[in-house]
C-alpha cells in the first residue's frame, strides 16, 4: 500500500511564502506523474502545477512565476514552492501521484494524499 502525506501547509499574510511538501511511502517501485490540486469549499479541485518524470513542468498560469513545482526521486518527495501568495491562493492544497508497485504491474495506480491547509491573509 502507497500513502503521500502532504506537509508545509499554514497561515501566512499576503506576498509571504510556503513549501509544501509530500512525502510518498510503502511499496513504490516508480513514480510517474506528481501533481499539485487545490480546492476551497463550494469548488471544484483545480490544478495546480505537475511534474513528470522526466523533470517536465506544468504551471496554472495564475501561479505561473510563483509557484515552482520540484520533485527528489531517491526520497520519493514532491515539492510546491510557492511565493508571492495571494489571499486567491487560500485552499487545502492535496498532492496527486501515480505510481508502479511492482515492474510487473502494467499500469500506473492513482494515489492522494488528505491535503493540507494554507491561509493567506490580507
Amino acid at each position: 500500500q502507497v500513502q503521500l502525506v502532504e506537509s508545509g501547509g499554514g497561515s501566512v499574510q499576503a506576498g509571504g511564502s510556503l513549501r509544501l511538501s509530500c512525502v510518498a511511502s510503502g511499496k513504490i517501485y516508480s513514480f510517474n506523474v506528481m501533481a499539485w490540486y487545490r480546492q476551497t469549499p463550494g469548488k471544484q479541485r483545480e490544478l495546480v502545477a505537475t511534474i513528470a518524470s522526466r523533470g517536465n513542468t506544468i504551471h496554472l498560469p495564475s501561479v505561473k512565476g510563483r509557484f515552482t513545482v520540484s520533485r527528489n526521486e531517491t526520497d520519493y518527495i514532491g515539492y510546491l514552492q510557492m511565493n508571492s501568495l495571494r489571499p486567491e491562493d487560500t485552499a487545502v492544497y492535496y498532492c496527486n501521484a501515480a505510481i508502479k508497485s511492482s515492474p510487473t504491474d502494467s499500469t500506473y495506480d492513482d494515489y492522494w494524499g488528505r491535503g493540507t491547509q494554507v491561509t493567506v491573509s490580507s
